[in-house]
């Protein structure tokens, strides 16, 4: 379990696959209703970005087409990423491998992994002409080359393998349906780098800093960042808000060591003093390696905060009375993300949207359930596919529960609940288009009413997540709420949100539309203080991730990103909670 130089209880995860993404320290007394969002988007400014981890990618194929005449084919694989504009961006090339029609390639490629994203990937094999068997492979020509086939895939498809291992087949455009389809099949295996798996996890005190505040002490914060040969450093950790206070303990942050690349990396460690307009007062700095703050912890001594000031043309260090200590410094290797989603976890993706009368008339152009007879998609459409595209290829059978609310059904009462696809008793729909497809039907087949609750279809959720639970399955699930109003409800979807953080649930609600959402941002724990029910229950964990649709129009991906990246952070949090390990 590697080194562990403390006793101290464990506490949230902050950022790498170990720690499930960057814990974004909810307030809990410490902070105020919005200091760790303008602390989030300090940091987003200076680079700081969600769950990664790097991954090794290995080829191998077999059967392949011989494209020579009097010996076996002498394949060479490339490996492309499909940019958003459909280009190909080649990431690298194998060697060449002689006379062989089943190669395995000793190449390997490495590259990150993104949970909030869509990587498609490319694969092309050619048979290099002997002519060229002593050129670089980095400098052949491919038109010079024979095309034995390709085959495509996102990287996510490969992941959520048990195996970590996809078999392919190779096509050549064209000449499906005409003569031999058969061109081979490519597999291709995955693998986590070490580092993924290896965290640190530390707990840091400062003594005597400086008040920059008048009429109360200041509220100050940490920021861990790497330093780079060249450009600013890199914010890779950060604490919460401890707020009026001078002489702050924070609670435990964990890093993953993959981010570092090595203990003697140097870092650098930054104590703010928090200002709502995102203008932080730098009360100091320290400039360390791992390994010297692992010794900082053994010595139990105090390092004194720095603050560059500037002399002439140089650059001198003024020392501050403040201090920074190390309480704790654990070393362990934890298992990631991933290597729940191998030993067969499941994200469970389910989808509830708003059919209340303020969307306006389906058939008119300026109801944002409008359906364009040019294929162009509304509001609706486009959070569904930007959210479940990325989802789906973690949910194995791909059938999606899916639900209306706000609506009446043809000679009903006003329903908050009701199955997208028409069904009594089944909630399911086949696939993304399926949710699409029941979701048109349905606003053939309702009346748009009102008003908007969210409790109905959240306790919905909250019965399937509690019932897998029962059952022993390995699902976590994950609800998208799409909406264009304020919620009535407000007091009782806290208490069903509350209610959930003690489920394998998550909750991602998306506005459209024009309306004030300030109360759904009270439901995301980033920008508002955490939920308490009516009878005074405290929420467990931040469950919730709100952003309004717009920020995502336009072909932007950030807002999409910034919904989707803690859910791997949230994931994690479940299981660390329960103590359940990744078999």
């Amino acid at each position: 379990m590697g080194n562990c130089c403390s006793d101290a209880l464990g506490g949230q995860q902050a950022v790498g696959g170990a720690g499930g993404g960057p814990a974004v320290f909810k307030n809990g007394g410490a902070g105020g209703a919005d200091a760790n969002e303008v602390v989030s988007q300090f940091l987003r400014s200076r680079c700081y970005d969600g769950l990664s981890s790097q991954i090794e990618l290995s080829l191998s194929a077999s059967n392949l087409r011989d494209g020579d005449v009097l010996s076996k084919s002498d394949p060479m694989a490339i490996i492309y990423a499909k940019r958003r504009d459909g280009t190909l961006e080649e990431l690298a090339r194998t060697e060449v491998v002689l006379y062989s029609l089943n190669p395995v390639w000793i190449t390997k490629h490495k590259m990150t992994y993104r949970f909030e994203v869509v990587q498609p990937l490319v694969f092309q094999v050619y048979d290099i002409d002997t002519q060229f068997h002593n050129v670089p492979v980095k400098a052949l020509k491919l038109e010079e080359q024979q095309f034995l086939g390709e085959a495509r895939c996102a990287l996510s498809e490969i992941l959520t393998k048990s195996t970590r291992s996809l078999g392919l087949q190779l096509e050549r455009k064209g000449e499906q349906g005409h003569g031999l389809t058969n061109f081979g099949e490519l597999t291709v295996q995955a693998e986590e780098c070490f580092g993924s798996k290896t965290s640190i996890e530390m707990v840091f005190r400062c003594s005597d800093l400086e008040n920059k505040d008048l009429f109360s002490k200041s509220d100050h914060f940490l920021v861990i960042s790497k330093i780079v040969e060249s450009g600013p450093s890199i914010p890779i950790c950060k604490t919460e808000v401890k707020r009026n206070d001078l002489n702050p303990t924070w609670k435990p942050v964990v890093i993953n060591m993959q981010q570092l690349g090595s203990k003697d990396n140097p870092l650098v460690i930054e104590c703010f003093n928090f200002n709502t307009n995102g203008k932080h007062d730098l009360i100091g700095k320290v400039q360390r390696s791992f390994s010297s703050l692992e010794d900082l912890h053994k010595s139990q001594s105090g390092e004194n905060l720095f603050i560059p000031t500037a002399v002439g043309h140089n650059c001198e260090n003024k020392v501050t009375k403040g201090q920074i200590f190390m309480d704790k410094y654990c070393e362990s290797e934890q298992s990631t993300f991933l290597d729940y989603i191998a030993s067969g976890y499941e994200l469970n993706f389910m989808v509830a949207i708003d059919f209340t009368a303020s969307n306006g008339n389906y058939r008119l152009p300026d109801s944002l359930h409008y359906i364009d007879p040019s294929g162009r998609s509304n509001a609706y459409q486009r959070a569904i596919l930007d959210v479940g595209d990325i989802l789906q290829f973690y949910d194995m059978d791909k059938r999606f529960p899916a639900w209306g609310f706000g609506a009446r059904p043809i000679d009903g009462p006003v329903s908050h609940c009701f199955n997208l696809n028409g069904s009594t008793y089944q909630s399911e729909v086949e696939g993304i288009h399926g949710i699409l497809s029941a979701y048109m039907s349905a606003l053939q087949n309702v009346s748009l009413a009102g008003p908007t609750l969210f409790g109905h279809v959240i306790n919905s959720a909250s019965q399937m997540a509690s019932d897998s639970v029962t059952q022993n399955r390995q699902k976590y699930f994950i609800l998208l709420i799409i909406t264009d109003g304020v919620i009535t409800d407000l007091q009782e979807t806290m208490d069903a949100v509350v209610k959930a953080t003690d489920l394998p649930l998550s909750i991602l609600i998306v506005g459209v539309g024009g309306a004030d959402f300030k109360e759904m941002e009270i439901l995301d724990g980033d920008k508002g203080k955490k939920l308490e029910t009516s009878d005074g229950r405290i929420a467990s964990r931040d469950i919730v991730q709100f952003v309004p649709m717009k920020d995502i129009q336009n072909g932007e991906v950030s807002a999409v990103h910034s919904l989707l990246a803690e859910l791997p952070g949230q994931f994690m949090s479940y299981m660390r909670s329960r103590k359940i390990q990744a078999t």
